[in-house]
């Protein structure tokens, strides 16, 4: 039963159920939160520094405006490659590669030699010392080439004379898995391109007669600019609330990244009344793709200091991606949000965020800060910040080219979008 006794209580304290909070963001709420998302993903291709992110900091940074902050746009440099021509070609085979970052190009002819599988332990079917070696990855839902089952075999592979290393990204779609790296210099000491596994048949089996091919990493490359959003409120009181999010992708980052900005952008529209008593600080970070680049400058240049800030709340990836299912038809959307999120909280918040998340996928069982982070919020917590709550997550197209409208549902985002302004509310008292 909903006793109206029990609602004013959790009301008052700051700690209304999901359920409660979600039927209280009206149609003109959602009606703003699919503007938003239809603008954000309008935006194309997120890449550091490219057009659409260049486009989406502006906006952003209107919209600060518009709502009431100082904003500054701090410039940062970043890493970029527009490929030319990025291929594989065994006999009559030919296949797209993605150009691992920061990019080893190759000479314009390519670089050829005999096809050498290296399989998901990393042992290789053959010597490797001139060979090309095609890695093929365990079945995941890859995000970073940090991660070791990625960049282990890769190192041994071109540390055993491999003239470069062709990755097949095995995950849910079938499609190539775009990866982070690290934004301040080459991670490999070769090329190293991305194939699709729905293209890695024809040189899976040319590895097994170690048959010739031609790997081509060919474009410009360097770097260019790009910039940070920092919206400040200064009240004098000392006491900062801080709501970061990245706006910056591989490609379209639709459910990557798109209601982690919706939400972002709703609640700095909301906080200058919620919190009268707090200065806010609202920062939206580019090179997110470089291992978190543009977060690294903010923590040093724009944040506030940890002993000035109240909370900080980060909305990472995957804030309420649309769920899919797989089988032998492929992908088929369906109505849920994928669960593959994660809700982090400083140890004192756990209880209330238990509360707040109750029923929604994902979030219902929040993690203390001291045990699990990721991305940027492992950053945040590293720089001193004592009071924080972060979400992140990987769904199905998570850094793939088809992470587009049909990734993201706007009631779900709306939703969760609700229980972090609710949490958001709690931690500031």
């Amino acid at each position: 039963m909903d006793d109206p006794t029990r609602r004013r209580f959790l009301a008052a304290a700051g700690v209304l159920p999901v359920t409660t909070a979600a039927s209280a963001v009206g149609a003109t709420t959602t009606n703003r939160i699919a503007a938003d998302l239809r603008t954000y993903i309008g935006f194309g291709g997120k890449q550091s520094g490219g057009a659409g992110d260049q486009a989406c900091g502006h906006w952003l940074a209107g919209e600060l405006e518009a709502a009431g902050f100082a904003v500054q746009m701090p410039k940062l440099s970043v890493p970029f490659f527009e490929a030319a021509d990025c291929t594989i070609q065994a006999g009559e085979a030919r296949a797209i590669l993605w150009p691992q970052p920061i990019v080893v190009p190759t000479p314009p002819m390519g670089i050829s030699g005999p096809l050498v599988r290296v399989d998901r332990a990393g042992q290789a079917s053959a010597p490797l010392a001139g060979a090309i070696a095609l890695i093929d990855l365990p079945y995941g839902r890859w995000s970073s080439a940090l991660a070791k089952p990625i960049r282990n075999p890769i190192d041994h592979a071109l540390g055993a004379g491999a003239k470069a290393a062709v990755v097949i990204t095995n995950g849910p779609t079938g499609k190539i898995i775009a990866l982070n790296a690290d934004g301040r210099a080459p991670m490999f000491t070769g090329p190293v391109g991305l194939i699709a596994p729905i293209d890695a048949g024809p040189f899976l089996k040319a590895a097994m007669t170690h048959g010739m091919a031609t790997v081509t990493l060919a474009g410009e490359g360097g770097c260019r600019p790009a910039f940070n959003v920092v919206g400040r409120m200064n009240r004098g009181k000392g006491r900062w609330l801080v709501v970061s999010t990245p706006r910056s992708g591989w490609f379209g980052c639709a459910g990557e990244r798109g209601g982690g900005i919706a939400a972002w952008l709703h609640l700095a529209r909301e906080a200058p009344t919620l919190f009268p008593d707090h200065d806010l600080a609202f920062l939206c970070n580019s090179g997110h793709e470089y291992e978190n680049l543009g977060a690294e400058e903010a923590l040093k240049a724009a944040a506030p200091k940890p002993a000035d800030t109240h909370f900080w709340l980060h909305l990472g990836a995957n804030l309420a991606a649309r769920d899919w299912h797989e089988g032998l038809f492929g992908l088929s959307p369906i109505g849920g949000t994928d669960s593959q999120r994660y809700l982090v909280v400083s140890p004192p918040l756990l209880p209330v965020a238990r509360r707040l998340f109750a029923g929604v996928a994902g979030l219902e069982t929040p993690y203390p800060s001291d045990k699990l982070s990721a991305g940027e919020l492992t950053a945040i917590i590293a720089a001193g910040y004592s009071s924080v709550a972060g979400i992140f997550g990987v769904h199905r197209f998570h850094h793939v080219e088809g992470d587009d409208a049909r990734c993201v549902d706007t009631a779900a985002v709306a939703t969760t979008t609700a229980a972090f302004r609710e949490l958001l509310i709690a931690a500031a008292r």
